[in-house]
């Protein structure tokens, strides 16, 4: 009897082992195919980390200086917050107007730069050479400049090399030629109104004269240097042009309702640098969405003030060609006798 516990006690323990032994064995791991639901989960998880890191608790100090109040330059201003929001960035920002004036740009610049902002904003050319002559550390992004290096804002636009960077809004200045050509064919000569002291014009008045020499067309300059002038440089187109070219100039686009007033009322149509100046009554225009200018600003703000991005490496951005527009103020086509039903 004793033999027989015995040889159960034994037979038990071996049985335990055994189990044991089985339980312990590492099984080989097999790594899961990644799926696209997985890639889906994994890119919602680290926006959502971008968007924690940008709301850390650090509240950021902005300055905006903006060169004059009209719709491109406003859309600049609205998407670059629109992607501070976005981002859920945690920011004080200081909203500045220079109502066209240099000297009040100078001041605004001034201003922002003591008041020790961790970014400044800068929206035109005139607004964006006043803030980066009084300081070189404290990072300026800048917008609605056609070209920043020419400009003197950067070392080049590929590589600033200095606390200045932002976007572009070069626009399509061949294309709205071309569209001035297909709109007004009959078009012999063209009236170039622009603000000669502001580069950003001067730039792409150079890049209109060179489209309209190769497709022969004549062209005259016709120049402002302040608001009050406007008017009257309109009127002395009347009988010597047969189309007016408006690049995206600042103060002709704040004055856009007297250029167009004068322009239709004398039967000569206005293509323009951008849609703002087609809503103010203008003919029409191909260019790029200044939200969308503004936004990408928005994003290279958020890169730098959370991610630490340098901004002496980041290159000036660009807005995709695919973003451009054609635009067509069809009641100023009506009142001019130009059928623009065909326009694509």
């Amino acid at each position: 009897m004793k033999k027989n516990k015995l040889m159960a006690l034994l037979l038990a323990g071996v049985m335990a082992a055994s189990m044991t032994a089985c339980g312990s064995k590492a099984e080989p791991e097999t790594a899961a195919p990644e799926t696209e639901a997985a890639a889906e989960t994994e890119a919602a998880e680290t926006e959502a980390e971008e968007k924690e890191a940008a709301a850390d608790g650090t509240t950021y100090k902005i300055g905006v200086i903006q060169l004059v109040q009209h719709a491109a330059l406003d859309k600049a201003n609205e998407g670059f917050v629109a992607a501070l929001d976005d981002a859920g960035l945690s920011y004080e920002i200081d909203q500045q107007n220079a109502a066209g004036e240099q000297s009040t740009c100078q001041t605004i610049a001034e201003t922002l730069v003591n008041n020790n902002n961790d970014l400044i904003f800068a929206i035109a050319t005139p607004a964006a050479q006043a803030v980066a002559g009084v300081t070189d550390s404290i990072p300026i992004l800048v917008s609605a400049v056609t070209d920043p290096a020419a400009s003197g804002l950067v070392e080049s636009n590929e590589a600033p090399n200095c606390n200045v960077s932002g976007t572009s809004d070069l626009t399509p200045v061949k294309e709205q030629i071309d569209l001035m050509q297909k709109i007004l064919p009959e078009t012999k000569t063209v009236g170039l109104l622009y603000n000669a002291g502001e580069a950003n014009s001067v730039i792409q008045i150079d890049m209109a004269k060179e489209a309209l020499d190769t497709a022969g067309i004549a062209y005259k300059d016709y120049t402002v240097s302040n608001s009050n002038e406007i008017q009257t440089v309109v009127e002395s187109m009347v009988g010597n042009v047969d189309c007016i070219y408006a690049p995206t100039d600042n103060m002709i686009a704040a004055g856009m309702a007297t250029v167009a007033m004068v322009a239709t009322e004398n039967q000569i149509p206005v293509i323009c640098g951008e849609e703002g100046m087609v809503d103010a009554g203008g003919l029409a225009t191909y260019g790029i969405d200044y939200y969308q200018l503004g936004y990408l600003a928005g994003e290279q703000a958020v890169d730098i003030l959370v991610n630490g991005a340098d901004i002496s490496t980041m290159p000036i951005g660009y807005l995709d060609a695919s973003k451009c527009t054609l635009k067509v103020n069809e009641e100023t086509a009506q009142a001019l006798g130009i059928d623009v039903s065909g326009l694509e």
